[in-house]
């Protein structure tokens, strides 16, 4: 792979999505940290700080106490609602406007995106916005819970009064079946692959931007941090992605769409 003068990065990066026809933009939990989201290596705090988030993340610990697992995801959604998107998720969507049939993959479980004007973002791991049933997976309303959070039962399915879970996929589980056929088709068959704020360790998910390198596409990586990525990437964009994408967008194009 041709190496990029490090003073060229974005300058490259732009040719690459300049001239790209099919794009798939891939992103992580760094993209939503940026708009204050807190990821899961982050500390809990008030009624949640003597818990382990990763611990509260699975279906054994729903099973022995849902009313604080579902307190807790009940928090996370209030979070998330109070956060805004940042350029750089107006930025993804102003790429899907220059680029029609740009595919969005996020392992986001917020609506950040979709705030920021993304349409039909494929969620590999679920959405804080989605809760089912956790017998029959029959869609279910959401409720408001108070910024504090608290312990709270959750609701019964209106179909077969099962307890209703978050509608995300916890440690232990599968990812979606239709929404990872779907980014793998889409890294399969994409010419460019922007992937922004994942450490690519997470897997399946992290196999996504492997599958489009080894089809032949470009590689362009959003990162303040290297990666595991990095060695596939044919540009590496070091900085944060309220600052990179923008900055891509407008040498691309010239639009900051920030």
């Amino acid at each position: 792979m041709e190496s990029i003068p490090v003073d060229q990065p974005v300058r490259a990066a732009a040719e690459l999505l300049g001239r790209a026809r099919r794009v798939v933009v891939f992103t992580g939990a760094g993209m939503s940290a940026e708009s204050g989201v807190p990821t899961f290596r982050d500390a809990l705090t008030g009624l949640w700080q003597r818990y382990d988030a990763q611990a509260l993340a699975t279906p054994e610990a729903f099973r022995a106490d849902p009313a604080l697992v579902w307190g807790w995801y009940e928090w996370r959604r209030h979070a998330v609602r109070l956060a805004r998107p940042n350029p750089g998720h107006r930025a993804v969507a102003a790429i899907q406007a220059r680029v029609p049939g740009t595919v969005l993959i996020t392992q986001n479980v917020d609506d950040l995106h979709e705030r920021a004007g993304s349409p039909d973002p494929l969620h590999l791991h679920g959405s804080l916005f989605a809760p089912r049933c956790s017998a029959c997976a029959h869609p279910a309303p959401m409720q408001d819970e108070p910024a504090d959070g608290r312990r709270v039962s959750p609701p019964e399915c209106a179909r077969c009064a099962a307890p209703v879970r978050p509608g995300v996929v916890w440690f232990g589980e599968a990812l979606p079946g239709a929404a990872l056929e779907a980014a793998v088709e889409a890294a399969s068959s994409c010419d460019l692959l922007v992937t922004v704020g994942t450490s690519g360790l997470v897997y399946p998910a992290a196999e996504i931007p492997q599958v489009a390198a080894r089809l032949g596409a470009a590689v362009i990586q959003v990162n303040p941090e290297q990666t595991p990525l990095d060695p596939i990437a044919e540009v590496n964009l070091r900085g944060p992605a309220a600052t990179v994408l923008p900055a891509l967008v407008d040498a691309a194009w010239g639009d900051p769409a920030g």
